[in-house]
């Protein structure tokens, strides 16, 4: 996906769940932990997330990360990587399922790159499969490095982190959302 397809296809999911809701601006701000101006800039196209940046809307809207840039479960997704973010690629390998509530990634780190990420919304677990590389993670409070074929499973409602070691690092993350209310918002 070239990088004006997903600018907007981000500005018009964003959209489409603010009228939805019938959220403003100022509404979404404070769900989200995101300036009113930065939405602005999204919604307009002017401005392309930070992967941390669409997390915190995707959790203040209580949707998945995939439903932000994927298509139809039936195709073959493309690698996804965020303007502001080269040294990160992500292949949505089956987007957001309602009757799974899970979605997975397979996800490239090149260079050591580090991604930190803010808390998801309570209750979301990730599950990490180390495919290619070395991988550390930050979850509890601490690093945890895992070699290829090692796994780990955390909640990511807590500051976490991923670290790939080397030139290139690749892991499946399987993301699993609360059925606290089976008929929230997660689309």
């Amino acid at each position: 996906m070239n990088s004006k397809a997903f600018v907007l296809q981000i500005s018009q999911r964003l959209k489409m769940l603010r009228a939805r809701r019938g959220w403003s601006l100022d509404a979404t701000a404070k769900k989200t932990g995101v300036s009113k101006a930065m939405l602005g800039q999204i919604e307009r196209g002017e401005s392309s997330p930070t992967i941390g940046t669409l997390w915190k809307i995707a959790s203040g809207f209580e949707t998945s990360f995939s439903s932000f840039f994927s298509g139809q479960a039936e195709k073959k997704e493309p690698s996804v990587t965020f303007p502001h973010d080269p040294l990160m690629q992500i292949q949505t390998v089956f987007p957001y399922s309602s009757d799974t509530r899970m979605e997975v990634f397979e996800i490239t780190l090149c260079c050591d790159h580090e991604q930190q990420s803010s808390p998801h919304q309570p209750g979301v677990i990730e599950h990490v499969i180390v495919q290619e590389g070395t991988l550390e993670f930050y979850f509890d409070g601490i690093w945890h490095a895992l070699e290829q074929g090692e796994k780990t499973r955390f909640f990511a409602d807590q500051p976490h982190a991923y670290r790939g070691v080397g030139a290139k690092a690749v892991f499946q993350n399987i993301i699993i959302y609360p059925c606290n209310n089976c008929d929230s918002h997660i689309e």
